[in-house]
This record gives structure tokens, sequence and C-alpha cells, in this order.
């Protein structure tokens, strides 16, 4: 139990220090690194999908990203180290596809599509799953984390509504598609 607690917490740390250590690099160059972001139809635009979750605009987006992402990710991550890989690359991955792809013209950056396909894919599991653990996450996911729903909307023009959009969808697509093997490694 300790390992396994140790190797999650390891990966926690690392992606704070990933995540820390871009935006610190970021700032020190002006924002030029979130040119890297996704910009939908354009070729340019693609390398920003594998990039893009791991850019913000500011301290604060930063900070307003992470706390979310560390929680969702550890809940996640007691499925097992390599569903939670899995299901990120998934979830980035396609919602940044989608992004670029059905996006509006901009610069899409920061890690909130990958915390709606993280959300999503937490709620969607208690459905399809139906075992009392992801029965348990949903309830906690929609306790502390309901309120972002609100953020599927198109309320604010500077935040990429499609990046949470498909980032749900994402999520509930990866918890469809992975629930046979799922209930196989229960």
């Amino acid at each position: 139990m300790k390992i396994w607690l140790q190797q999650r917490f390891h990966i926690l740390i690392g992606l704070i220090f990933i995540l820390v250590l871009t935006q610190f690099i970021n700032s020190l160059n002006g924002g030029t690194l979130n040119n890297f972001g996704i910009i939908p139809r354009y070729i340019q635009g693609l390398i920003g999908i594998p990039f893009s979750p791991f850019l913000h605009s500011s301290w604060a987006h930063l900070f307003s990203n992470l706390p979310a992402l560390l929680v969702l990710s550890a809940l996640l991550m007691t499925h097992s180290i390599r569903y939670y890989i899995l299901a990120s690359l998934f979830i980035i991955f396609t919602e940044g596809t989608l992004v670029w792809l059905f996006g509006r013209t901009a610069i899409h950056i920061g890690a909130s599509g990958w915390i709606f396909g993280l959300w999503g894919l937490l709620l969607a599991n208690a459905y399809f799953l139906r075992r009392a653990k992801d029965f348990f996450f949903s309830i906690l996911v929609i306790i502390y984390y309901g309120g972002i729903a609100f953020s599927l909307l198109p309320l604010q023009e500077n935040i990429s509504t499609e990046g949470h959009i498909f980032g749900a969808i994402s999520g509930v697509i990866f918890s469809w598609l992975s629930r046979k093997w799922l209930i196989n490694q229960s």
C-alpha cells in the first residue's frame, strides 16, 4: 500500500513540477510559448494538441486549474496508474483534435480540457461500471466540482468553452471504451 501511494504522489508532484516549470519559462519569455497552443484548422496549430494542456496564460490561470487537475487525477489513479495515463492521453489528444477541427479561431491553451475530461470520465464511470467506488467518486465530483458544469456554457469570450465541452465528451467516450477492461481488472 505504501508503494502504491508513493507512486501516485510522485506522479502528482511531477505533474506540478512540469506545469510550474513550463509557466516559469513562459513567464520569462513573455508568454511566447502560448503560440504552441491549439490554433484551429491551421497546420501549425496541430503542435498545440499535445502541448496546450501544459500552457497557461498567467500564473492565476495555472493556479486556477492546478487544484482540480490534481484532485481529479488522484481520484482516477485509484483505478491504476496505467488507466490514468491512458485516459489522460486519450482525453488530451481527442479533446485537442476536436478543438482543432471545430474550435473558434483563437489560441486554445490550458489544462481545463483535460480537467473536464477527467471530470466527465469519473462521472461516466459511475454509470458504466456501477461499482460502489465509482458512485462514491461521482458524488464527490458532483459535490466539489459540480459547479464547473457552468463552464460548459459560452459565458466568457476568453475561455475555451469548446475545450471544456470536447474534454467532457472525451472523458465519457474513454469511460465507455474502457468499461470492459476496468471490469476485468477488478
